[in-house]
């Protein structure tokens, strides 16, 4: 399947260690028990003193992965990094283990501006052999890049997430270098490759000096003997892009460094373009071109009287923008025996951040003369409790009866109920089965009165985006990061989906549905919504906070459309 395979590129290292064992929330690792104080030993140390990078001639330039790292030694190294709306700023705090409780220790107001690492942390000098300087920048740096232990007796696995979220609209999360564990300073997917010509050169890596004050990091340089040579695909037999990053050195953290892109970083992947010089697949992330989202499925495109809808088909008179509502809960849906469909016990709680990622698409050469405003969305589960759809096919039915699960504080299922559709979607990018009674997206008149909806349907539930780590029973490190275990295949007789607690789920502006048929608005002032669960069917801790709004402004003319995006706020971000 397209997207799934796409997507298990790049979020392997993610999924391949999650649980997929559902529960009512699972809490983040509590500190270790330890009556000695634990404030954290920082170092940067290099792995090696001399390093080959290849630059290659079809693509040149080299990344500069240099194998340096900051190890936390008597204590972990951990942030927290919050804001309280997006009309304040994001603030971060040092959380300090000591002993079975902890302390906290402000930093300065200005010292992050967002939730994708510590800024200028890292400064990286190269010189060539006439002691010429030819590279002189500093770079982020993401403490949840963990590489390994450094520690014999160091905890088996790092209890802090594996990147740092790029979502402009994150709430909150959690930085950490494990006690007795090494992190990668490499700044990875974000950082720009340097040209430099084939050669000898020392780089000499420090930590600024900011942080070494603040942090008491150790201020010894690491010195680097670095080799670059030239290298061409041509010379590989066969090897390609995926062969040409294996053989330079820097594959490995360039997965790590995309996952904060992918994994918790608001990607997913596109339907993939055609291959060109032996690249992989592309992806779009709400910057450059933008591949027009295909057409919705053709049975939403069908107008319906809301008295005699059957699913699945349009939601209305005259709605033919794609549009639908979830088709009516089955009369035949089975529900507890002797327990109460709905037990007392911890529940989600799903929000919707405001979209991100808008253009103006022309829907491709089969819609011609069509303006299509593209956008992308999140909805997320602020919890205490996991969100957990079950579909159950009958055998030859076409569609999924689907139920929503409870558990209980320790992790016992405890009741389920009826809860709408499961349907199959057949279209490159998604393949597989979507839960009809997700979200909603629809654009409204300055008034805040509906004018469009989305064509988008339903929606496979996955954990793409880390939107809030701080909240209640967040899990740092959930499954279904990579849409591979929870969206089923066409001859699956039942499907799992589920949205984790502090997780949520994007979809981009590139797939099937994302977007609104403008062809025939006036210009003027709009609100895009997003609505999580539209039909409140979901049972949920609060249905207060569902809906999100993002202001856009058209204007232009047809066929050239254009969109201005106010900031949301303090976010200034399309």
């Amino acid at each position: 399947m397209t997207r799934t395979h796409q997507a298990r590129l790049r979020r392997s290292a993610l999924a391949a260690g999650a649980a997929l064992a559902v529960t009512a929330g699972v809490v983040a690792a509590a500190p270790e028990s330890d009556s000695a104080p634990t404030t954290p030993k920082l170092s940067l140390i290099a792995a090696t003193n001399s390093l080959t990078l290849d630059s290659w001639k079809e693509d040149p330039g080299v990344y500069l992965d240099l194998g340096t790292y900051l190890t936390a030694e008597g204590g972990p190294f951990e942030l927290k990094v919050t804001r309280k709306s997006y009309k304040d700023p994001v603030v971060a705090e040092q959380i300090i283990h000591d002993g079975t409780g902890t302390t906290t220790k402000a930093l300065p107001a200005d010292l992050v501006k967002d939730f994708s690492g510590l800024p200028d942390f890292a400064r990286i000098t190269i010189t060539d052999t006439n002691r010429k300087v030819v590279v002189d920048r500093s770079e982020k740096y993401c403490p949840n890049n963990a590489a390994g232990r450094i520690d014999p007796d160091g905890p088996a696995k790092s209890k802090y997430p594996e990147s740092c979220p790029e979502n402009a609209f994150t709430l909150g999360s959690v930085w950490g270098v494990e006690k007795g564990w090494a992190s990668n300073t490499y700044a990875g997917y974000s950082s720009e490759p340097v040209d430099l010509a084939a050669g000898k050169y020392t780089a000499k890596v420090t930590v600024n000096k900011r942080y070494r004050d603040l942090f008491g990091i150790s201020s010894k340089p690491q010195l680097i003997n670095l080799t670059v040579r030239e290298r061409s695909w041509e010379d590989e037999s066969g090897v390609g892009l995926r062969g040409k990053k294996a053989v330079s050195g820097h594959s490995g953290h360039d997965m790590a460094a995309m996952k904060g892109m992918a994994g918790h970083g608001s990607m997913r992947p596109e339907a993939p373009a055609a291959p060109t010089s032996g690249a992989g697949p592309s992806y779009n992330v709400g910057h450059g071109p933008l591949v027009p989202a295909p057409p919705a499925l053709p049975w939403a495109l069908k107008k319906a009287s809301l008295k005699t809808a059957v699913a699945p088909v349009g939601d209305g008179p005259g709605r033919t923008d794609g549009s639908r509502q979830a088709p009516a809960v089955s009369p035949n849906a089975k529900r507890p025996a002797g327990k109460a469909s709905v037990p007392d016990v911890p529940k989600p709680d799903l929000r919707s951040l405001p979209a991100y990622g808008i253009q103006i698409s022309d829907g491709g050469q089969d819609v011609k003369g069509k303006d299509y405003l593209a956008f992308s969305a999140n909805v997320w589960n602020a919890g205490p409790a996991q969100l957990v759809v079950d579909g159950f096919r009958s055998p030859g039915k076409e569609l999924m009866d689907a139920y929503q699960y409870f558990y209980d504080a320790d992790g016992t299922q405890v009741g389920y109920t009826p809860t709408g559709t499961m349907e199959w979607d057949p279209r490159p990018g998604h393949e597989h089965w979507h839960f009809t009674d997700f979200a909603s997206y629809r654009l409204l008149k300055a008034d805040q009165n509906e004018q469009v909806r989305s064509g988008k349907e339903a929606f496979c539930l996955a954990n793409t985006d880390a939107v809030d780590y701080t909240v209640k029973n967040a899990n740092w490190h959930p499954g279904n990061t990579d849409l591979s275990t929870a969206c089923g295949q066409e001859n699956s007789i039942s499907v799992r989906e589920v949205l984790d607690v502090g997780s949520g789920d994007t979809y981009t502006q590139d797939l099937p549905g994302q977007s609104f048929d403008i062809t025939n608005l006036p210009n003027g002032t709009y609100y895009i919504q997003v609505l999580a669960n539209p039909e409140n069917r979901l049972k949920e801790t609060s249905l207060d906070n569902n809906s999100a709004l993002r202001k856009v402004v058209l204007g232009g003319k047809p066929g050239a459309r254009t969109v201005k995006v106010p900031a949301h706020d303090l976010v200034d971000a399309n």
